[in-house]
């Protein structure tokens, strides 16, 4: 510990002070596990101790851990507590030299089992800055496999709970100055009301925050190693001079995109308008925080039959009147596919096999195109996708559709295989059905950076953007579209889908819609059919619009 360090018994805390002010705090009358007998210490020559931990040994290895660590002077020796001492030393020691963390009050919990909770109320201080931060946290003791002496299981999230292998607390001048980032309309957008553009508005940041007119403060922040992903903010010691960004988004579409996702775990959506490509929502509920709605790569299932269905009726293959076989299962190169509940449609239209999801009339026709890759250059010059070149504002994936032959190309067809896609994708994939010209999704406007928007070779035919227009139509009235997509008016057209995922009992749950000049996509992992889950997502969506 630092040098000048006391110890003092304050109603039954035990106190760490240094300088007089309190560096730990450790309940030792009651201990964590409830046991008020002291542990015992296991020296050289006595017997290396194996089993499971008695309370009083995980009540010493926590007081011990908790106590140095608050100190802040012997990071090495801190560590040395630990099983993993040459991962945890620089992390701690990074506490008090890099966070400038100058006090701290660290208060434990009760044990449940291995387990011990805790509280850290800490002073963070930098040029004259100071803030209080507190934060709740856990630990488990473990025996240690060569010592058998009880030590603290290193992960860096011991120290904060955000805190990762590919992380670290850094408090200094911000890279970038705070913005205040407004939708379409000038309202307000933060984290706290949004709370899954949080990404985005980091990104927001890093990327346009010194364009907006702002200056940096001083703030506590978690950094990750990959210099592209933007600094997170935890602590704000000194406020710089907030900048204006004006996004594309819509406030009132955002609500309902974030109150639709939270009925589904592991859910995202996005919605864009059709005319302008601008994006007015993008939501996810994931524990792990990831923006999939934007950076997501998973097979969409049939939602893809969108793209699949335009290719086939620009190569004369197919056309939303014309008969379409659509046999209960088929055969291609060695693969059977199958309809969901094997259905089948005797004698039924193309039309009628797209809004009812018939994966084999779709497959049944893949000879005839005599081309493999048909369906990732339709994606590609029709659609915008696979050519990684979108420019949204900030990081997004493109989608792509890999080149493929035999049974895999055909998988491909109905949304599986290597067709990776995410929610943006979708919606913008829609978009482009219902505007006929594919408008590369924005975030921000193109002026803001001067930065070139994506565009398509060629937009879809008149007659083949209005029949799969009026095909998507279909499925929101009468096909496997219709019941998410019943409380809407308007010129209204969908697709669901469901992707089969190794490993995975139920199928993700896709869906995609348009409603007037509004497309949105949702996918729901492990929900199941596209209508029941991800449906009712993006029919929120589109009714906010």
């Amino acid at each position: 510990m630092r040098s000048g360090v006391k110890f003092a018994v304050i109603g039954g805390v035990f106190v760490v002070f240094a300088g007089g002010v309190g560096y730990g705090a450790y309940n030792i009358y009651d201990g964590l596990t409830g046991d008020s007998g002291g542990a015992t210490t296991t020296s050289a020559s006595q017997e290396v101790k194996t089993g499971p931990l008695s309370a009083e040994e995980i009540d010493k290895a926590a007081k011990d851990f908790l106590t140095g660590w608050a100190g802040g002077g012997d990071a090495a020796g801190v560590a040395q507590l630990t099983n993993d001492a040459a991962a945890a030393e620089p992390v701690i020691d990074g506490f008090h030299d890099q966070a400038r963390v100058v006090e701290a009050v660290i208060t434990p919990g009760k044990a449940v089992g291995p387990k011990v909770p805790f509280t850290v109320k800490a002073t963070v201080e930098l040029d004259g800055a100071r803030k209080p931060w507190s934060y709740s946290s856990e630990l488990t003791v473990v025996r240690g496999l060569t010592t058998g002496r009880p030590l603290v299981d290193w992960a860096p999230s011991v120290i904060h709970p955000k805190l990762t292998a590919e992380n670290h607390l850094v408090t200094s001048e911000a890279d970038a100055p705070p913005i205040e980032a407004v939708d379409r309309n000038g309202t307000k957008l933060t984290k706290e009301k949004y709370p899954s553009l949080g990404p985005v508005l980091d990104q927001l940041r890093e990327r346009y925050g010194a364009d907006a007119g702002g200056s940096p403060g001083i703030e506590l922040m978690l950094k990750s190693n990959d210099e592209t992903v933007p600094d997170q903010t935890l602590l704000t010691l000194a406020k710089g001079r907030t900048g204006k960004l004006r996004t594309t988004l819509d406030a009132n579409v955002q609500a309902a995109a974030e109150r639709a996702v939270k009925k589904f775990s592991e859910a995202s959506v996005a919605a864009v308008k059709p005319s302008t490509g601008e994006i007015l929502a993008v939501a996810n509920n994931r524990a792990d925080g990831f923006n999939a709605a934007m950076l997501g790569k998973q097979a969409p299932g049939s939602t893809m039959k969108i793209v699949t269905a335009a290719m086939l009726m620009e190569k004369g293959l197919a056309a939303a009147n014309r008969p379409a076989e659509c046999p209960p299962n088929v055969m291609y190169q060695g693969r059977t596919f199958q309809n969901l509940d094997g259905f089948s449609i005797p004698s039924g239209t193309f039309a009628q096999s797209f809004a009812r999801s018939c994966n084999t009339a779709f497959i049944k026709l893949i000879d005839d195109t005599k081309d493999d890759s048909a369906l990732k250059e339709e994606a590609e010059q029709v659609f915008g996708i696979g050519l990684d070149n979108w420019q949204t504002g900030i990081t997004s994936f493109d989608g792509t559709v890999p080149s493929a032959t035999g049974g895999e190309a055909a998988a491909q067809y109905i949304g599986q295989g290597t067709v990776q896609m995410n929610v943006l994708n979708m919606a913008s994939i829609t978009a482009t059905a219902k505007q006929g010209t594919f408008k590369q999704p924005i975030i921000v406007p193109l002026s803001l950076d001067d930065r070139e928007r994506a565009t398509a070779t060629r937009s879809l035919p008149y007659s083949v953007a209005q029949q799969l227009r009026d095909m998507m139509r279909l499925t929101a009235t009468s096909g496997t579209g219709a019941n998410a997509m019943s409380g809407l008016g308007g010129d209204k057209g969908a697709k669901t889908g469901s992707a089969e995922v190794d490993g995975q009992a139920t199928s993700n749950s896709w869906f995609t819609g348009f409603q007037d000049d509004l497309a949105a996509a949702a996918v729901v992992q492990s929900g199941g059919h596209g209508g029941d889950a991800a449906g009712p997502v993006v029919a929120a969506v589109l009714g906010a619009g």
